[in-house]
C-alpha cells in the first residue's frame, strides 16, 4: 500500500484532474472531491478505474471543515491539495461586492476551511503535506483580475505563516504558483468584452485580458507535466528529490519569468528607499522586536 494518500479538492476538471491521475499513476491513493460526484465520475472515469475514490465536497459549504476532518481520518490522508477555485475577471471598479466576496469565499476562505479540517490529524501524527495551488498572479498581480490575484495573494500570505506554525510538528506547506496552463480554467472566466467598462477599454487591463483570452488553448503550460512535477516535489521522487525544503514552486516558464521580474522590482524599491525606510524608526528601539 502506498505511503501517500492524497485528498484533492476540485478534482473533476483541469489541473485537479491531472494531479489526481498523476498521483494514482505513481502508485498513490487518491480521494478526489467534487461538488457533483455523479458528474465527476462520468467526466473523469479514469480516476475510479485507477483506484481513486470520489467524495462530495463544496469548499464553501458550512460543514467543509468537518467533512475534510472525517475524510482525512477515514482514508489516512497525509497529502492535502487545495486546488478548488475559479477566476474572476474585471477591474475593481466594475466588480460588485457580492462578486468579490464570492471569489474570496471559494479561493481563500474555502481553502482555509479545508486546511483546518486536515491540520489536527496532520499535527497529531507529526507528518503531512499541505499543497496550496496558487498562481503566478498570486505573486505578481495581474491587471483585469485584481480580485483573483487578491485571493491568491491572501492564500500565499496565510501559507507563509502557516508553514512556520506547522513546522514544529513536521507538517510541510507547499505553495504551487501555476503559470498559464492548457486546461479548461479560462472557459469559466468572463470574456473581456462582457465585463470591461468603456472607461477601461484600450487600457492595460483590457489589453491584458484580451491577450489572456486570445491565448486560451495555446498556453505553453503542460498540465500533465505540472501534475507530475507536484507529485515529485511532494514525494521527493524524480526531479523533486532535492526539493524537499522549498516553500514556493513556480511552474511554467511564464511563472518563473514573472517571479524574477517581481523580485527585481521589489529589490529595486528596497534599495532606492532603504535610507528613508530606516529613518522612520525610533533612534533606540526594543532589541527584541521585530521577531527574527
Amino acid at each position: 500500500m502506498s505511503a501517500y494518500a492524497w485528498l484533492i479538492t476540485g478534482a473533476s476538471s483541469g489541473q485537479g484532474t491531472e494531479l489526481a491521475l498523476a498521483a494514482l499513476r505513481a502508485g498513490h491513493r487518491v480521494i478526489a472531491t467534487a461538488r457533483s460526484v455523479a458528474a465527476a465520475k462520468s467526466a473523469v472515469p479514469e480516476i475510479e478505474r485507477l483506484g481513486g475514490t470520489w467524495i462530495w465536497l463544496d469548499v464553501t459549504d458550512a460543514n467543509a471543515e468537518v467533512i475534510v476532518a472525517e475524510a482525512v481520518k477515514k482514508y489516512g490522508v497525509n497529502v492535502l491539495v487545495n486546488n478548488a477555485g475559479y477566476g474572476l475577471r474585471g477591474v475593481l471598479e466594475d466588480l460588485s461586492m457580492s462578486q468579490i466576496r464570492a471569489q474570496m469565499e471559494t479561493n481563500f476562505f474555502g481553502a482555509l476551511a479545508v486546511t483546518k479540517g486536515a491540520i489536527p490529524t496532520f499535527r497529531s501524527q507529526c507528518s503531512g503535506t499541505i499543497v496550496m495551488i496558487s498562481s503566478a498572479s498570486g505573486f505578481s498581480g495581474t491587471p483585469s483580475q485584481s480580485m483573483y490575484s487578491a485571493s491568491k495573494f491572501a492564500l500565499e500570505g496565510a501559507s507563509e505563516s502557516l508553514a512556520e506554525e506547522l513546522a514544529p510538528f513536521g507538517v510541510r506547506v507547499l505553495v504551487v504558483e501555476l503559470g498559464a496552463y492548457r486546461t479548461p480554467f479560462q472557459n469559466a472566466v468572463a470574456k473581456p468584452e462582457d465585463v470591461m467598462s468603456e472607461a477601461y477599454k484600450g487600457t492595460v487591463s483590457d489589453l491584458t485580458a484580451q491577450r489572456i483570452t486570445a491565448g486560451h488553448g495555446r498556453q505553453a503550460g503542460d498540465p500533465v507535466k505540472a501534475a507530475e512535477a507536484i507529485v515529485d516535489v511532494v514525494t521527493g521522487a524524480g526531479k523533486g528529490k532535492d526539493l524537499g525544503n522549498i516553500f514556493r514552486l513556480p511552474l511554467g516558464r511564464d511563472a518563473v519569468s514573472r517571479a524574477y521580474t517581481k523580485m527585481k522590482l521589489f529589490s529595486n524599491d528596497i534599495e532606492n528607499c532603504k535610507d528613508l525606510a530606516n529613518s522612520a524608526s525610533f533612534d533606540v528601539a526594543w532589541e527584541g522586536y521585530p521577531p527574527l
